[in-house]
């Protein structure tokens, strides 16, 4: 069974792409079964193993992918071909994009962007 589904009766347009509402189909980590999270382009953008989630008015878009245990939560935006891994967390106003990676235990948050080629570990 997928952890999540792709909600079609609640979307957002960004940069003239159609991001859906998540819904948890599972309980894992601190997700319960039922839960709302974030938008997602497609299912490509959060890895339907571990623990990875989006949530809150979070955004995953564009060839971005969040996996492991990351979570991407609040306004916190992530796109173009930008890797959210480990256990890192993106939030608040944050934005990550590009090539840029965030893995390990870091955490990006505020207004804070990280871009091009960038990593923070």
């Amino acid at each position: 069974m997928k952890k999540y589904t792709l909600m079609d009766t609640d979307t957002k347009v960004l940069f003239g792409r159609k991001l859906f509402r998540i819904k948890a189909n599972i309980s894992f980590g601190n997700v319960k079964e039922g839960d709302l999270g974030g938008y997602v382009e497609k299912e490509k953008n959060l890895d339907m193993s571990d623990n990875a989630w989006v949530s809150g008015n979070a955004k995953v878009s564009g060839n971005a992918e969040v996996y492991g245990d990351a979570e991407v939560s609040g306004n916190a935006e992530v796109s173009g071909d930008a890797k959210v891994s480990g256990d890192a967390w993106v939030y608040g106003n944050a934005e990550v994009y590009g090539d840029a990676k965030v893995s390990g235990d870091a955490e990006v948050s505020g207004n804070a962007e990280v871009y091009g080629d960038a990593e923070v570990s």
